[in-house]
């Protein structure tokens, strides 16, 4: 019974030193937020968001990048998504889907002697072509897919 007791008095103080802390703002999701800058995500076409977020709108075609997704998504809300790369060097990836109302999906920081391979969720509105862009030293290189949808997830 002491075992019990002593388990949930940790929690609590563990717990209470989580709400300290965030109520301080010293615990804040700020800290945790990507990368790119809120202008990025909050840009409404795909040639704003991708200068926003990698500063460009040319990228390198490359074979060197593939793009895991189903060629028919039949909930838009859902839709499974693996990027990998076989590049040198590389230090980011960062999805985006074309028709999107805000098409900046997401950034990801990869670090040195770190695997190049992403897999996540994504929404996506309706039928389009997810690009996926890894810098690789200086430049910026690109694979895309299309997606069918039969069912958008992003409303709008």
């Amino acid at each position: 019974m002491n075992r019990i007791r002593r388990i949930v008095v940790q929690s609590a103080f563990a717990a209470g030193g989580v709400g300290l802390l965030s109520g301080a703002g010293l615990l804040a999701p700020r800290f945790a937020l990507a990368g790119a800058s809120r202008n990025a995500f909050e840009a409404g076409t795909l040639e704003e968001a991708l200068k926003a977020a990698i500063g460009t709108t040319e990228t390198i075609e490359t074979d060197a990048i593939s793009i895991k997704v189903p060629e028919i998504a039949e909930n838009g809300a859902v839709v499974p998504v693996t990027v990998s790369a076989t590049l040198d060097d590389v230090s980011a990836i960062t999805i985006f889907v074309e028709h999107n109302p805000k098409p900046l999906i997401s950034t990801y920081t990869i670090p040195e002697g770190t695997e190049v391979y992403v897999s996540t969720r994504v929404k996506m509105n309706k039928t389009s072509r997810l690009i996926a862009v890894v810098q690789s030293r200086d430049r910026f290189y690109s694979a895309t897919k299309s997606i069918k949808v039969t069912i958008g997830g992003c409303g709008g």
